[in-house]
């Protein structure tokens, strides 16, 4: 099963259909042709490959009144070592190309810098002459972002910076430049986006970061003012949740994985403080569940 992380780089290159034409061209160096636009297109294969076998994204790149398919590019995005993928990446170029009759590129795109290395070695297809190198998009090319007009007109670039350095010491500037940035986003880009920018960064960053919002550093972007309020909401829930729980240890009760899972769960803060006065007398933690309505 996809993971988050994997899921959440399959959007940005969905969200953003030229993002992978930006990322051929100006951090990997292979130039793209003139196209007048992009567009995400089926990555289904199941003419000739399993149903469960599919690209994550496909980009067709389209120029002239006519959309004349310019270039194709298939975008994979890989975390973990997969013995298949030398087997079906060549599957995913040549059916592209032979759909689109157009030049098709394969771009695996990591954050993983070891991830980066395996997936560049080249794929021998046992044909003469015929050897596939994957052009790797690993975190040593993304681009740093730590300017908030950089982020602006490329929010989904932004992101993948986070994603790629925050661990490093622009950690802090990234994720400023990214909530900076924020307003021009729909809200739903907003929220998924900027909880992905503030996982991605290390501890002292996103500590940096809150203490920022908090004290009143005055972010341009209205977002940013409005995620503290958010997070000190989450803060208070999961600390609650906490204290559920450990209320029944200290008890000596044992609590039921089922249990554990509801009570980290709850976004009712009624609920809550209702439970923290349950684990107080009763005897047994499933019992918690059971008086849930009262």
């Amino acid at each position: 099963m996809p993971s988050v992380t994997h899921e959440a780089l399959v959007e940005l290159f969905k969200n953003r259909p030229t993002l992978a034409a930006e990322m051929l061209n100006d951090a990997l160096g292979h130039p793209v042709p003139t196209f007048t636009e992009a567009r995400v297109e089926s990555s289904d294969f199941t003419e000739i490959v399993p149903s469960d076998r599919r690209a994550d994204v496909v980009v067709v790149l389209l120029v002239g009144e006519q959309q004349r398919p310019a270039m194709a590019i298939v975008v994979e995005v890989q975390l973990g070592v997969d013995p298949d993928k030398p087997y079906v990446w060549p599957v995913y170029v040549t059916q592209t190309r032979a759909r689109r009759r157009c030049p098709t590129r394969l771009l695996v795109v990591t954050i993983n810098a070891a991830m980066a290395r395996w997936s560049a070695r080249p794929i021998d297809t046992g044909h003469p002459g015929w050897t596939l190198t994957p052009l790797v998009l690993g975190p040593q090319r993304v681009p740093v972002v730590t300017d908030a007009e950089q982020a602006k007109a490329a929010p989904e670039v932004a992101v993948l910076s986070a994603m790629a350095h925050g661990q490093s010491e622009a950690a802090e500037a990234i994720g400023v430049a990214f909530f900076e940035a924020a307003d021009e986003l729909d809200e739903e880009r907003r929220a998924v986006y900027g909880d992905l920018v503030l996982s991605s960064l290390n501890a002292a960053a996103r500590r940096k970061l809150e203490a920022m919002m908090k004290s009143g550093y005055q972010f341009q972007s209205e977002f940013a003012r409005s995620y503290v309020a958010k997070g000190r909401q989450e803060g208070i829930l999961e600390a609650k949740a906490h204290d559920v729980l450990v209320f029944l240890e200290a008890r000596g009760l044992e609590v039921p994985a089922e249990v554990r899972e509801r009570v980290l769960a709850s976004t009712d803060l009624d609920e809550l403080d209702r439970w923290v006065r349950r684990a107080a007398v009763i005897s047994d933690a499933r019992e918690l569940l059971a008086t849930t309505g009262s």
